[in-house]
């Protein structure tokens, strides 16, 4: 059994694919977004896959660490068959997606901030889609992969709202939401920063005479 946290108390959840997707629908519905089914069942996989720790790091002599992004894109051009490309993108795509939508908050203070990995997530997503749309195997998955790799950042606000269900923003946000709102543009970041009282503008630079 699961636990997830919900109103300072713990809300036992028998099924942790049924509250990913129960809890992904609600965001869905909360983002005006709209999404293919399958899509929306390839997303709660991913949650319900990295859910589990093992899943998501990878054994080393140090330890349960994540690989950089960047040691993902250079392993999958480095791939000596077709299968082990599609298979480094596809986790490239898929680490970048749940850490962006569930880890937004604590890139305050790293180097590599949640565009970074909006960027590489979508980039790894939409040349998978194009690897697969020329094969006869791979092509029901191609819409699938072209449509996270278009609502990439889109669908970290809704991994984002899922995460954040019960947490309840106060003025200390307002910084780090402005920041993510600069850097992706995201819809959530705005509307949370309108609901703190805060009009987001943006910053243009002066020029030099």
């Amino acid at each position: 059994m699961e636990d997830a946290v919900q109103s300072g108390s713990l809300v036992a959840v028998t099924n942790l694919r049924e509250f990913f997707h129960d809890s992904m629908q609600t965001a869905l519905r909360q983002q005006q977004i709209a999404v293919d089914d399958h899509t929306e069942h390839y997303v709660v996989n991913v949650l319900t896959t990295f859910a589990r720790t093992d899943e998501l790091y990878e054994n080393t002599p140090e330890g349960m660490r994540l690989k950089p992004l960047a040691h993902m894109l250079a392993e999958a051009s480095e791939a000596k068959s077709v299968q082990q490309r599609d298979a480094a993108l596809r986790r490239l795509g898929d680490v970048s997606l749940f850490i962006a939508g569930f880890f937004a908050q604590s890139f305050a203070r790293k180097l590599v901030d949640i565009d970074y990995h909006i960027a590489m997530g979508g980039r790894a997503y939409g040349t998978l889609a194009d690897n697969m749309r020329n094969t006869i195997r791979g092509h029901a998955f191609a819409a699938v992969f072209m449509e996270l790799a278009q609502k990439f950042q889109r669908l970290v606000d809704v991994l984002n709202d899922v995460a954040e269900m019960s947490y309840t923003h106060s003025d200390k946000d307002v910084l780090r939401q402005y920041e993510i709102w600069m850097k992706t543009g995201s819809p959530r970041a705005y509307g949370i920063l309108r609901r703190l009282g805060v009009s987001p503008v943006p910053v243009v630079a002066r020029s030099e005479h």
